[in-house]
C-alpha cells in the first residue's frame, strides 16, 4: 500500500516538473522570436538603411550593412546642421530633448511604404536617442516593417535609445540591435572605425546579422 502511494506520488511529481519544463521551453521561445526572424525565414522585400552620423563612425557601420543585405543608404541631414563647435552642439542637443524639439529634416524618402526592413542608426548622445532619428521615426509610419537599430558610441553604451526606437515603433518588429564603440568628439577622438577597427566591425555585423537571422 505504502509502495503504491509512493509511486503515485512519483508519478505526480514527475508530470508537474514536466509540465513546468515546457511552460518555460515555451516562455524562452517566445523570448527569443521576438528579437529576431524566425529560423529559416527568407529576407523579406527590400531593405532601407537610415543613419545619422556626426563623426562618420556610424557612417562607417551603415556602409558595413549595406555590403553586406544591399539595400538603400540614406543620411539623415538636417534643414539647419547642428554647429560644428561640440558644446554648443551639446547644449542645443539637451535644449531638444527638455523640450521635445524635433529638428526638421533636409532629407526626403519617397514611398516608404516599399521597404520591409529598416536600419537606423545613430550615436548616443547623452546617453539618448538623438533628436533628428526621433524626428525619422515619427515623420515616417513604419507599421508592419521590420525595424532594426545599430549604434555607435564613445564608451558608455547605448543608454535609452534602443528602448526609445521600441517606444516610437509600437507596430513594427523591432530586432535585436548591433552597438560598437566608436569616437568621442569631446576627447577629439572622431572617426576611428577604420583600418583594423573597419574589420573588426565588419566581423562583428556579420555574426550580428547571422544571429538575427538575415545572413545564413
Amino acid at each position: 500500500m505504502k509502495l503504491t502511494a509512493f509511486m503515485m506520488n512519483l508519478r505526480w511529481a514527475f508530470f508537474l516538473l514536466s509540465w513546468a519544463c515546457s511552460s518555460t521551453q515555451q516562455q524562452e521561445i517566445n523570448t527569443t522570436t521576438t528579437s529576431r526572424l524566425p529560423p529559416g525565414t527568407s529576407m523579406p522585400g527590400k531593405v532601407l538603411i537610415v543613419y545619422l552620423s556626426r563623426t562618420n563612425n556610424t557612417r562607417a557601420l551603415a556602409e558595413i550593412i549595406h555590403k553586406k543585405l544591399g539595400g538603400t543608404l540614406v543620411a539623415l541631414d538636417l534643414v539647419a546642421p547642428y554647429p560644428a563647435n561640440y558644446q554648443t552642439t551639446v547644449q542645443q542637443v539637451a535644449r531638444e530633448n527638455e523640450t521635445g524639439f524635433l529638428p526638421p529634416l533636409k532629407t526626403k524618402i519617397d514611398s516608404i511604404q516599399r521597404y520591409d526592413i529598416v536600419f537606423v542608426g545613430f550615436p548616443t548622445w547623452g546617453m539618448q536617442l538623438p533628436p533628428p532619428m526621433k524626428s525619422f521615426l515619427r515623420q515616417y509610419n513604419l507599421t508592419g516593417k521590420t525595424v532594426i537599430p545599430f549604434n555607435s558610441n564613445g564608451g558608455y553604451g547605448i543608454g535609452s535609445t534602443f528602448q526609445t526606437v521600441k517606444e516610437l515603433c509600437p507596430k513594427s518588429h523591432v530586432l535585436e540591435g548591433f552597438t560598437m564603440r566608436g569616437g568621442s568628439e569631446r576627447d577629439g577622438q572622431l572617426l576611428v572605425i577604420q583600418g583594423d577597427r573597419a574589420q573588426e566591425a565588419e566581423r562583428a555585423i556579420q555574426n550580428w546579422l547571422r544571429t538575427i537571422n538575415l545572413l545564413k
